[in-house]
C-alpha cells in the first residue's frame, strides 16, 4: 500500500506526471484536490447547473442538469474508489470536470454542432472537455487554462479518435493523446469515472423519465434490473403498493438496483485486479480494461439502456423538444459565422484570426460554453425565432 492507505496499482499525487505549467506544492492540498478546487471555481462548471441532460432546461426545475448528474457521478465514483483503495480525490476531480464540455440541449446540441463542424475537424464533448481546462478557462495571469495534472486531464479525455490524438500528440509530445495512439488503457480512476458516469445517468434518466409521465413503472416491468429490485421493494415494504406510493416506490427500487451496480463493480474490478496483479499504475495502463461490471450486469445494464433508448430518449416528445434544441444550435453556428462581431469579444478576436476552419472553431467555443437558455435568448435575438419555451 501506498500513502492514505492507496494500493500500489492506485494514481499516488506524490508521484503525478505534473502541469503543463510547473507550479510550487500546495502546503495543505494534494496536487489531485487542487485540481477538484480549480474545477469547481470554474467558470464552466457553474454554467453545468443550467445545461442539461435528457430534459431542457424550461421544462422543469427538478430534472437532473449537468452539474446535478456529474456530483452524482463524484459521488458514486467516490464510493466505489474507496473500496478498491484506489485515489477518491482523483475520482472526484474527473467526475465533476468530465461534462465540462458539453454543449447546451445534451447530445442534441453536440450533435447539432457535430454536423456543423463536420468540414472543421467535427466536434466532440470529450475533446471539448479537455479544451475547456486546457485553454478556454481565462483564470489566470501567465496562461490560458486552469493547468491541471496529467492524471485528471487524461480522465477527461475519455474517448478520442486516432486524427485527433495524432493532433494532440503533435502539440504535447508524451501527453493525453498518446495511450489512444498506444491502445493502453487510462488509469484506473478513470476507467472508474467512466463507469460511474454510466451507472449514474442510467439511474437518474429512469427517475427523470417517470417523473416526466414519459415512461411508467409499468413499462420498466420488462426491465430484469430495475423490474427484480421492484419486486423485492414491493414484497418487504407492501404499503408502497398503489399510485399514492409511486414515487417511493421508484425511490427504493432505484436505491436498490444503484446499490447492487456498485457491489457488482466492487467485486467485478477485484477479480479482475487479482487475475491480472498489476503492481504499479504501468501495469494497468499496459493490462485490459481492469474496472467493469461482471457478465450479467453488464448484460442487465445493456437491457436497461436499450430500454431508455427505445422510450425516453426516442419517445416523440423528447424527439420534438430535441430536434428543436438542434435548430437552435445550427441556427445560431450559421450566423455567428456570418456575422463573428455578435459574440462576446474574446471569440470575436478569435474568428477574425485567420482561415475558416479557425472562425467556425471560435463559433463553436462560444456555442458549446453556452447554457441551454442564454443559447434560445441568443438565437431568439438574433433570428426573431422563439424556439423553446
Amino acid at each position: 500500500m501506498l500513502g492514505q492507505g492507496l494500493a500500489h496499482y492506485a494514481c499516488d499525487p506524490a508521484h503525478t506526471r505534473g502541469r503543463r505549467h510547473a507550479e510550487a506544492p500546495a502546503p495543505t492540498r494534494t496536487d489531485y484536490q487542487r485540481d477538484r478546487d480549480r474545477i469547481v471555481h470554474s467558470s464552466a462548471f457553474r454554467r453545468l447547473v443550467y445545461k442539461t441532460q435528457v430534459f431542457l432546461n424550461h421544462e422543469g426545475d427538478l430534472f437532473r442538469t449537468r452539474l446535478t448528474h456529474s456530483l452524482e457521478v463524484a459521488q458514486l465514483g467516490r464510493s466505489i474508489a474507496r473500496s478498491l483503495c484506489i485515489n477518491e480525490d482523483l475520482v472526484e476531480a474527473i467526475s465533476l470536470a468530465h461534462d465540462l464540455g458539453h454543449t447546451p440541449f445534451g447530445h442534441a446540441g453536440q450533435d447539432a454542432l457535430n454536423g456543423c463542424m463536420q468540414a472543421h475537424g467535427g466536434f466532440e464533448h470529450n475533446l471539448q472537455s479537455l479544451r475547456v481546462v486546457d485553454q478556454l478557462e481565462e483564470r489566470y495571469p501567465d496562461y490560458d487554462g486552469i493547468n491541471l495534472s496529467f492524471e485528471t486531464r487524461e480522465g477527461v479525455l475519455k474517448h478520442c479518435s486516432q486524427a485527433n490524438a495524432l493532433r494532440l500528440e503533435a502539440a504535447e509530445p508524451g501527453g493525453v493523446g498518446g495511450r489512444f495512439l498506444r491502445k493502453e488503457q487510462p488509469s484506473l480512476e478513470a476507467q472508474l469515472c467512466n463507469l460511474a458516469d454510466e451507472i449514474a445517468y442510467n439511474a437518474h434518466d429512469i427517475d427523470d423519465g417517470v417523473r416526466s409521465g414519459l415512461i411508467t413503472l409499468a413499462q420498466l416491468a420488462e426491465v430484469e434490473l430495475f423490474d427484480r429490485y421492484r419486486r423485492v421493494a414491493e414484497a418487504e415494504h407492501p404499503h408502497l403498493v398503489g399510485a399514492a406510493m409511486e414515487r417511493r416506490l421508484l425511490y427504493e427500487t432505484i436505491r436498490r438496483m444503484l446499490s447492487a451496480q456498485v457491489y457488482d463493480v466492487i467485486d467485478a474490478t477485484r477479480a479482475a485486479l487479482a487475475d491480472a496483479a498489476p503492481r504499479s499504475v504501468a501495469d494497468v495502463r499496459r493490462a485490459p480494461a481492469l474496472v467493469g461490471f461482471s457478465a450479467p450486469m453488464r448484460a442487465q445494464s445493456s437491457e436497461l439502456k436499450r430500454f431508455l433508448f427505445k422510450n425516453l430518449y426516442r419517445h416523440p416528445q423528447v424527439v420534438e423538444t430535441t430536434g428543436r434544441a438542434q435548430r437552435v444550435v445550427t441556427g445560431l453556428f450559421a450566423a455567428y459565422v456570418s456575422e463573428p462581431g455578435e459574440m462576446k469579444p474574446r471569440f470575436t478576436r478569435q474568428a477574425m484570426e485567420g482561415e475558416p476552419s479557425v472562425r467556425a472553431r471560435a463559433v463553436a467555443d462560444f456555442i458549446a460554453g453556452m447554457t441551454d437558455r442564454f443559447a434560445a435568448r441568443e438565437h431568439e435575438r438574433l433570428t426573431g425565432l422563439r424556439l423553446l419555451g
